[in-house]
């Protein structure tokens, strides 16, 4: 039975944001209104194709492969149209771009808006969770990660590599003294991730410290920066945060100095999508050329070792 191309993509907003209210934000549609086209939908087909439940759309076992056929179908009509505009056109649309909360609050707010200057037309959504994005089930266009996925039909691209450096606030340093190694960091109090939410290994920052118990502990980068700004204690902080930390200084350069990487990680279906693949290069471009310069400020501004 052929389906309504406009349902069907409806369809694919609810099935992704598993709620009505969510995928009528997206879309700037009425939630009734889709509740009431999801309804002639499953209407046509004969068929549930969610649960519905005050905790929303869960997919059945028929939208579940409704899912995957109509994802099918949206992806061969990007790459029916990737390449029609003219290369040199400025970007217009919407793009989802999902990354850590780091990255999301130090470095995509200026690189999007200067992305956003030269593209007018163009609609940027940062989506900043601590956990990893399921590009299969389009929660975001394109996603940045702290480690290249090994599996999944994925285009991955190293963006940059960037530093990390035990840090402690001006006043927490001022009222406890210096800390001259490692072996002094037992008497102070860490700031770090929760344990049993660190999402990626390559977070696990504390590990090489061989620490134990995190008195002050949060999924979010910028929350334990501005525990570390209230003098909380100590915590391994993004050389590129930095600047946007005043009082907050580097300790113990010399004998801890961690080195991550960023990448951009793409559907593989998204190959042919030049407007993507535009806008791909262009975040890429930016983002290395923003940590680079957030991090040689962040040296000169918290880069002395103890006071």
């Amino acid at each position: 039975m052929e389906h309504n191309w406009d349902d069907l993509r409806l369809f694919l907003a609810v099935a992704r944001a598993e709620s009505l209210s969510g995928a009528g934000k997206a879309l700037r549609l009425d939630p009734a209104t889709l509740g009431r086209r999801m309804a002639r939908l499953e209407k046509a087909m004969q068929t549930a194709l969610f649960v519905k439940s005050p905790q929303g759309y869960t997919l059945t076992q028929a939208g579940a492969d409704l899912l995957t056929r109509a994802g099918a179908a949206e992806q061969a009509m990007r790459a029916a149209t990737a390449g029609v505009a003219a290369p040199t056109e400025r970007l217009s649309g919407q793009i989802r771009v999902g990354a850590p909360d780091g990255c999301a609050n130090y470095l995509l707010p200026q690189v999007c808006a200067a992305i956003g200057r030269d593209n007018p037309a163009l609609e940027i959504q940062i989506i900043a969770l601590p956990r990893v994005f399921n590009l299969s089930r389009r929660e975001a266009d394109m996603a940045i990660g702290v480690s290249a996925p090994a599996a999944g039909r994925l285009m991955v691209r190293q963006v940059s590599e960037y530093k990390l450096h035990l840090a402690a606030s001006n006043d927490y340093l001022a009222a406890h003294g210096p800390i001259p190694d490692f072996r002094a960091l037992k008497d102070h109090p860490l700031v770090g991730y929760i344990p049993d939410m660190i999402f990626d290994r390559e977070l696990d920052y504390l590990a090489d410290l061989g620490a134990g118990r995190v008195p002050f502990a949060s999924n979010s980068v910028s929350v334990q920066i501005n525990m570390i700004r209230q003098g909380a204690g100590v915590g391994v902080v993004h050389d590129f945060s930095l600047p946007f930390a005043p009082g907050v200084r580097r300790i113990l350069t010399e004998q801890l100095s961690l080195t991550r990487a960023f990448y951009l990680i793409r559907h593989a279906d998204d190959v042919r999508d030049a407007r993507l693949a535009k806008f791909a290069d262009q975040l890429v471009l930016r983002l290395k050329s923003e940590v680079s310069r957030l991090e040689e400020l962040g040296k000169q501004e918290g880069g002395q070792s103890q006071p």
